[in-house]
């Protein structure tokens, strides 16, 4: 089919759907994903079967794309990423344009996930697993080794989870969304319990919790933990998050695309970074005072883990806002004294604010709970986001996450090796 003429009075270019897609160089259904987040306008013309679309708006966004598979932010030459998901500005985060901090503050990890999904509340969701998709997972999950860490727990349960799932290629939005909605609680499902007296119902966070603290539950320790996970869901492209993105450009299903992340999260500057936290809280709790800890700290050379964050001038929102609910945990108040120590002791050598590892930390020591609580916490959360950069990902160009090397070797032709 030919470009449609332009009317007399409109003298712009309108494309086909075929034809937008070949210069965007993505599928047909790609160019209505464009049109649903707003990066596309589209028109019916009358007496025509379908949409569409003015060639300029298409070029600009070609353009656009273009500029963004090469890597280019125009700041330094770092990688930049257009997205719709998260903005961190200075000491304040957003998700998809409203305060982060504030829709957790009314809004369970649940429905602030479908906020980043779909843009849209859904009060009251909660996800559910399908049994056939536990019963694999945890078979998976319990023949690996006991001493087997979280992160390798879950990112197990997740392949073991697409097996089970025949139509894990579906990348639509539709099917992606629906496997979104099994996958995290099934992850959440395949975790040992730790209680042998555990519910598998209700919100994420009470299912959660049984994985994590031998300790019945009470209502404020429970909020503490739904917050932690709404406000830990997303922080626009951290190292995980990326290695998702990459992923998803090359077209893997979400299962692989999370087991991706979770790879990346098991770093010690990334999700493990709790677990650094709340040990360093247990040795000042054990000696009574944070001097001597962290004096042995810098003594070895070691950066104090749970303070400072590079994308925060001042204080870590997310820190700041576990702070305040943690205040309402029974038993707290040791573990909160002892943060605040950290941080004054820590400040005569150098002016550092708490960051949210820290303040996982604090409740994880307050809930009896393993140094490694921390870390399933935020691979738990973090899952949702990186369904939503993998959503967003699969709309784009793919294969456009792939960054030129720069080679610095020896210069060819070099003679063949003895």
């Amino acid at each position: 089919m030919r470009d449609q003429e332009p009317a007399p009075g409109h003298p712009e270019r309108r494309l086909t759907t075929k034809e937008t897609a070949e210069s965007l160089g993505v599928k047909p259904d790609t160019v209505y994903a464009y049109v649903s987040r707003g990066q596309l306008s589209s028109r019916r013309e009358p007496g025509g079967r379908g949409s569409t679309f003015d060639a300029k708006e298409v070029e600009a966004l070609a353009r656009r794309n273009k500029r963004e598979s090469s890597g280019s932010s125009g700041s330094g030459g770092e990688l930049s990423v257009r997205t719709r998901i998260t903005l961190i500005d200075k000491d304040r985060y957003y998700f998809r344009g409203v305060d982060a901090t504030e829709l957790a503050a009314r809004h369970s990890y649940e429905e602030i996930a479908e906020w980043l999904w779909t843009g849209e509340l859904r009060p009251g969701i909660t996800f559910t697993a399908p049994k056939a998709a536990v019963a694999v997972a945890r078979r998976a999950v319990d023949a690996l080794p006991e001493h087997t860490g979280p992160t390798d727990r879950l990112r197990v349960a997740a392949i073991a989870a697409a097996t089970a799932d025949p139509l894990r290629f579906d990348l639509s939005e539709d099917a992606v969304l629906g496997t979104a909605r099994i996958l995290i609680p099934t992850l959440v499902a395949a975790l040992p319990p730790v209680r042998r007296a555990h519910r598998d119902e209700g919100p994420l966070a009470h299912r959660l919790w049984a994985r994590l603290s031998g300790r019945s539950t009470d209502e404020s320790s429970l909020r503490v933990l739904d917050k932690a996970l709404g406000l830990l869901v997303d922080h626009d492209l951290a190292a995980s998050t990326l290695a998702v993105r990459v992923a998803a450009s090359a077209r893997a299903h979400p299962y692989a695309a999370v087991s991706s992340g979770l790879g990346v999260l098991e770093g010690p500057l990334h999700g493990a970074a709790s677990g650094l936290a709340h040990r360093l809280l247990l040795d000042v709790l054990d000696q009574g005072d944070a001097a001597p800890v962290i004096a042995d700290e810098l003594r070895a050379g070691r950066r104090i883990p749970g303070l400072g964050h590079r994308l925060y001038p001042g204080e870590d929102p997310r820190a700041r806002a576990l702070f305040a609910l943690l205040k309402e945990i029974p038993g707290a108040g040791p573990a909160l004294a002892a943060a605040r120590d950290i941080v004054a002791t820590t400040a005569r050598h150098t002016p550092l604010h708490a960051n949210v590892d820290l303040a996982l930390a604090v409740f994880t020591v307050s809930s009896g709970m393993p140094s490694t609580a921390g870390e399933t916490v935020f691979a738990v959360a973090r899952t949702a986001g990186w369904i939503a950069h993998a959503l967003e990902e699969y709309g784009e160009r793919p294969l456009r996450m792939r960054p030129s090397g720069h080679y610095v070797g020896p210069k060819p032709p070099q003679p063949l090796p003895e």
